[in-house]
């Protein structure tokens, strides 16, 4: 990764881009992330979702039969965004855009470091169960959903980060995922 650019069209050029501890330490904050996919005829689907950000990278699940999986089958480049997104104008925070390539997790301590990061950081909200490279969900009442769900890797190829101290950054990474 480099450091970030502003984008003399969309910005100051003369300001200070953000450092990118202070995006990696948002993106990690975040409590609510939108994931952009592509379905089969190219219009895209936008969900909320819940995950996690950690060592450089985004982690969200999905079910089998839902679209965002049925999209990813067949593309696996994503948008994910996370921030205030609007909420309040240009001048509350710092909105961030990370393009990638979602990747299958299925490694199985990983699997179950990210299922006690969901436990935790949203308050037994998101109980899951890792096994059989899944996870599934759990509950007082005992074991939800079937089957189960996906969990995918995504490391950015590049990040987009816009707020009015100065105006649209860009970070990129090495390009490790073919995007």
């Amino acid at each position: 990764m480099t450091s970030g650019t502003i984008s003399p069209d969309y910005g100051d050029p003369s300001a200070t881009a953000p450092a990118w501890e202070d995006v990696d330490q948002r993106l990690t904050d975040a409590q609510l992330y939108w994931l952009v996919t592509v379905r089969r005829d190219g219009r895209p689907h936008a969900v909320p979702v819940c995950g996690a950000w950690r060592d450089g990278a985004f982690y969200f699940c999905t079910g089998d039969a839902e679209q965002k999986m049925r999209n990813l089958e067949h593309d696996p480049h994503v948008v994910v965004t996370a921030g205030p997104l609007g909420a309040g104008g240009w001048s509350n925070g710092k909105d961030i855009a990370v393009e990638g390539v979602a990747t299958r997790v299925s490694d199985p301590s990983l699997l179950q470091e990210l299922a006690e990061e969901w436990r935790t950081k949203y308050a037994g909200d998101w109980v899951f169960e890792a096994r059989d490279g899944r996870f599934f969900e759990v509950s007082d009442q005992g074991a939800r959903g079937g089957g189960g769900a996906v969990v995918f890797r995504v490391p950015p190829d590049k990040v987009l980060v816009f707020g009015d101290d100065h105006g649209q950054t860009t970070f990129r990474f090495e390009a490790t995922n073919g995007g």
